[in-house]
């Protein structure tokens, strides 16, 4: 049985649907560092936050937002007030007014957000420690398996450390200062190919952003790509581990079938994101808040400004998810997905008691 080495997953992800207010809307959660928001009923862009760059602007430094579904350097020039972006902190989160052009709390619509935690300041002198061959610095939560790490690109080939102890198996990273689209790693596709988060491409062979090494429960290799570590420029990158029992990085194969494949993760998920990489096609975000009972009909998408939709797609069981349909982004016949899933519930928690999963 799938034992969890974490009993309470809302400790370190949270959904949350609400409606836009115009004014600050504060949110208790411990250590909240990541938040990607998202206007439900719009073709709005994804906007995301996190604390290793900062909620604000301050005149230097990382500006405070990026976007999931275009290859856009880092914004938000105008969030420079605490009365805008998101405001941090250790047991509440503050999120303010919209920034001009974006969408995140607009009154009287409806939105959605992730947050995910990150406890742990992380800091990495690479020439001090001998650890690595460039500067990092971050914040983690290693029982999670997440951690966010910003640094400086070098020329060439160069390694950076991560903080979690353990091996990532999916890695996002975007370059701040230059429109270059975003790079994912994902164990189940190799360090010789990446996905590109705002793009329905299938995944790209080319050895260039990971350097066809694989990561270690250490460092992270990139090679002189402009999109994972060009000279001089800032990038921050989503790093993942997978920890059992609360999240599952994976791949399925469909089978073109209305009673398509179902997918053992161990637990309920609470969240999750798919992308096709055989056929292009975007990538799809469910979560356990938007439908509320098992099928979990509407659907966000990671790669396109796209208001929400609504497809019986997928259902979420106690101990995974099943594709519904035939659909190509979802269950083609013979076609490979990749997915990162976070438990709502573990299938058997850390004494060997089954979870209270719906």
């Amino acid at each position: 049985m799938a034992y969890t080495t974490v009993d309470d997953p809302t400790l370190y992800i949270k959904t949350v649907t609400y409606t836009g207010t115009g004014s600050a809307i504060t949110e208790t959660m411990d250590n909240v560092g990541w938040i990607w928001m998202k206007r439900r009923n719009s073709d709005i862009r994804n906007v995301l936050f996190d604390n290793a760059r900062g909620g604000h602007y301050t005149g230097s430094g990382f500006k405070p937002i990026i976007v999931s579904d275009a290859n856009s350097a880092s914004q938000g020039t105008d969030v420079d007030s605490a009365a805008k972006g998101i405001t941090f902190g250790a047991t509440q989160t503050i999120i303010g007014t919209d920034a001009a052009g974006y969408s995140y709390n607009v009154s009287g619509h409806d939105m959605v957000r992730w947050m995910w935690a990150t406890g742990t300041s992380f800091s990495n002198d690479a020439s001090a420690t001998s650890v690595g061959s460039v500067d990092t610095a971050g914040t983690i939560s290693a029982d999670a398996g997440f951690s966010i790490m910003t640094y400086t690109g070098v020329s060439g080939q160069q390694t950076i450390a991560h903080g979690l102890g353990a091996v990532p198996k999916m890695i996002m990273v975007k370059n701040l200062d230059s429109s270059e689209n975003w790079r994912v790693y994902h164990h189940s596709i190799g360090a010789g190919a990446y996905l590109k988060l705002n793009d329905s491409a299938t995944k790209t062979d080319d050895t260039g952003p990971f350097s066809n090494t694989t990561p270690t429960s250490t460092l992270i290799t990139m090679g002189g790509d402009d999109g994972t570590m060009h000279g001089s420029e800032a990038h921050v990158a989503y790093i993942f581990a997978e920890k059992q029992g609360y999240s599952k990085i994976g791949k399925y194969v469909g089978n073109g079938n209305a009673d398509g494949t179902f997918v053992y993760t161990g637990f309920r998920p609470a969240y999750l994101l798919y992308k096709n990489v055989d056929t292009a096609d975007e990538f799809f975000i469910h979560d356990n808040k938007r439908s509320g009972y098992n099928d979990e009909n509407e659907y966000l998408f990671a790669s396109i400004d796209q208001a929400e939709g609504t497809q019986n797609r997928i259902r979420f069981t106690t101990n995974g998810f099943k594709a519904l349909n035939s659909d190509k982004g979802v269950n083609k016949n013979g076609d490979t997905y990749v997915y990162l899933a976070i438990a709502e519930m573990p299938f058997v928690n850390s004494k060997g008691v089954p979870g209270n999963a719906r």
